[in-house]
């Protein structure tokens, strides 16, 4: 059986900060207590981007500080939140691959597990692929048609007809067009959207969990009249996602490190001019 968590949007601020009246750096304390006393025989852990909230470098020091108390060995990639050139000089440039990158391949207990890097935060929020990683993807999915795949990436694959809609990955269709190459994609999981949702994307079974930052209410967008505004947040919980694959199936459970669901005030959320 492989086991392993993903965990994302952590958004570790500087020092005496806080990122929306939280303080994230406690939130990733308590989820790494909750790994290690939970789920400390999982193979890995991999953390799906937004790991700062502005891509500092103090952050990242803070960021990597923390996960060292982790008992299952780490993997890291990207969001929209994060710097990459920032990010490579804390942690080292190996870490990017030959697109330049922070991807990575997990071969292990008979599976795949394929982690892709989808940050641009030109895009304000959406996600990227270049060209050079979808050929990079349709290679390492062609590498293993024997075996299953997990693809892990910090973006939502697809429209959940939520407010948030437009910070989806580009160019989705061909990343789907991609995965489809192989003929046992099991799952993709992603961060980024803050909620929990599963479903499907042109065949492509993908899931969503709520992550380590606040919790957005999934307020859908009404097929006629007016959109409803503004969307709540919440405290938590604070969620991860825990994986669990053999040769017959995939699961995905969300669990929640915290559990604490006050809605939060509109006011944290006003956007800043600097």
């Amino acid at each position: 059986m492989l086991k392993f968590i993903v965990l994302a949007d952590i958004h570790i601020v500087k020092k005496d900060e806080l990122s929306h009246g939280l303080d994230t750096l406690d939130r990733l304390n308590k989820a790494v207590s909750f790994v290690n006393q939970n789920h400390g025989d999982a193979d890995f852990i991999i953390f799906a981007g937004d790991l700062a909230d502005r891509g500092e470098a103090e952050a990242y020091e803070r960021f990597k500080v923390a996960i060292k108390q982790l008992a299952p060995p780490v993997y890291i990639t990207l969001g929209n939140h994060d710097h990459r050139p920032t990010f490579l000089e804390v942690f080292g440039a190996h870490l990017a691959d030959e697109t330049g990158n922070v991807n990575y391949i997990i071969d292990t207990k008979d599976h795949r597990v394929i982690v892709l890097d989808s940050s641009d935060p030109s895009e304000r929020g959406a996600g990227v692929l270049e060209p050079s990683q979808i050929a990079w993807l349709h290679s390492k999915l062609q590498d293993a048609r024997e075996l299953p795949v997990i693809i892990v990436l910090h973006h939502n694959i697809t429209k959940l007809h939520v407010q948030t809609d437009f910070i989806i990955l580009k160019d989705n269709k061909k990343f789907a067009e991609a995965v489809l190459s192989h003929p046992n994609v099991r799952q993709v999981v992603s961060g980024h959207v803050h909620m929990t949702t599963s479903g499907t994307y042109m065949g492509v079974p993908f899931s969503t969990f709520a992550g380590a930052h606040y919790s957005i209410e999934p307020t859908l967008q009404l097929l006629s009249g007016p959109v409803p505004n503004p969307v709540a947040r919440r405290e938590g919980p604070g969620q991860l996602a825990v994986v669990l694959s053999d040769d017959e199936s995939t699961v995905v459970h969300m669990e929640n490190f915290l559990d604490r669901h006050l809605v939060m005030a509109q006011d944290l959320f006003r956007w800043k001019s600097t």
